[in-house]
């Protein structure tokens, strides 16, 4: 049975849409930079605030990504 070994590293991402938004924008970066990505944890969110209203969605992600050989 062949052992699997996988990194895991840290991702800030942000969107003035939504939380949803900058999840799938960090994950779709993460995705083009690192090989063999396997899941995501989201291990905290904020909002950016101006004048009383929410501005901008910001998580941070925790993204696996399984080595290779």
């Amino acid at each position: 049975m062949a052992t699997t070994v996988a990194s895991i590293t840290h991702i800030s991402a942000r969107s003035e849409t939504s939380f949803e938004d900058a999840i799938q924008g960090g994950i779709e970066r993460a995705s083009s930079t690192l090989r063999n990505v396997q899941g995501a944890w989201v291990k905290d969110q904020k909002v950016e605030i101006s004048d009383g209203r929410i501005t901008a969605y910001q998580v941070m992600l925790e993204v696996t990504f399984v080595l290779e050989g």
